[in-house]
């Protein structure tokens, strides 16, 4: 039985991870394990693969500078279509949401190869948002042969759908087992170990700010940055942001927040510099999806700087809390929960709904299972 893990990006690449290393083991019993990344982010995808030592077998390296989503489903269709011509699993393994993966789930129908979906079933509803993750996902579940959806109500979504529920399988997320291993090996560190966050003063209430996504660019990322803006004149904070590297999300934070003392604005920082930052601050704010979902395991309130999350179980379960990219709800959400420790410990005491760490384990029973 031959098996191909195919990925492309660093949230990818961080849920991926555990569930080779699972898949990879002796006792495993597969005949063939191979990974092959259409690098659609390059650097940041290379710092994940170096933490957890995976070495891709095929590498499509289709990055280039201002690339478009035809560029990026273009070349890794093309690409992949070459890794079939010598190398035809029996199995193909896909993650999540981005374009990246609804192209693997079409070239795998084309040679008619088995699609297995990590994180399936999870919707907005809205197909613009995300973008264009949502379609990615909806696209991606009708070309799938095993679900693999975290919580029940994914499930519930599947089903809805008409997926029969005999392909579907609840497992939780893999996040959570990614999160878990990279504590165990950077629970240790401190500052001195992370260059970039030495001039953050710990002593303080450190907020963590992540913001990338496309619906946003414009004014909307624009009033993200006023916010911030206001926010950081709280004298006992301090705010971290490591800035995405796409110039539409660069260029407003820069013109907004660079001169500000107690706002640090950092690069992009690697897997676990990110999680030790994560254990380290207080709030959050994001619109990540991965982030709703790891932050909890560690205790920290999420303010989702989105319209819609399809990630809403972290809502209902109080983990959670969408603000949008209304600059008067952002700020003042954050101000609650830095004034009012009951507001605080509500959110940071919820339960996380998307896992317990045991994922990658609980996949690789099932897959053996129907096998």
């Amino acid at each position: 039985m031959k098996i191909l893990f195919f990925f492309g990006t660093r949230p990818e690449a961080i849920k991926m991870a555990p569930l080779i290393h699972e898949f990879r083991k002796p006792s495993a019993g597969f005949d063939e394990i191979k990974v092959c990344v259409t690098a659609q982010h390059r650097e940041m995808l290379d710092q994940v693969l170096d933490f957890f030592e995976i070495r891709p077998d095929f590498d499509l390296d289709i990055m280039r500078p201002n690339q478009s989503l035809f560029d990026v489903t273009g070349k890794a269709l093309r690409g992949l279509h070459e890794v079939f011509d010598t190398y035809k699993p029996d199995w193909l393994f896909v993650q999540g949401d981005t374009t990246t993966t609804f192209v693997g789930a079409l070239a795998a129908f084309y040679e008619k190869v088995r699609v297995a979906h990590i994180e399936a079933g999870l919707r907005s509803f809205d197909k613009h948002s995300p973008f264009p993750e949502e379609m990615n996902r909806v696209l991606t579940t009708r070309l799938t042969d095993i679900h693999f959806p975290p919580t029940p109500k994914a499930k519930e979504n599947l089903l809805n759908e008409g997926i029969a529920e005999d392909k579907i399988f609840v497992v939780g997320n893999t996040s959570i087992d990614a999160l878990f291993l990279c504590l165990r090996r950077v629970s240790e560190k401190s500052i001195e170990d992370f260059e970039s966050l030495k001039p953050v003063d710990f002593r303080k209430k450190v907020i963590l700010v992540t913001g990338h996504r496309r619906e946003s660019f414009g004014k909307p990322f624009e009033n993200i940055c006023r916010a911030i803006e206001t926010i950081a004149r709280q004298e006992d904070i301090e705010i971290v942001y490591p800035v995405h590297l796409n110039p539409q999300v660069r260029n407003p934070v820069l013109r907004i927040l660079k001169n500000i003392p107690n706002v640090h604005l950092i690069g992009p920082l690697n897997y676990p510099s990110f999680v030790w930052l994560m254990h380290r601050s207080y709030v959050i704010l994001t619109d990540s999806g991965g982030v709703q979902e790891e932050a909890p395991s560690l205790g920290k309130p999420v303010l989702v700087m989105r319209e819609v999350t399809e990630r809403i179980e972290g809502v209902e379960a109080g983990t959670a809390k969408i603000v949008g990219t209304d600059p008067e709800k952002i700020t003042r959400e954050t101000l609650k929960l830095l004034r009012d420790p009951s507001a605080y410990d509500t959110m940071a005491k919820a339960v996380n709904p998307y896992g317990d760490g045991k994922s990658s384990r609980r996949i690789l029973d099932i897959i053996q299972s129907i096998l």
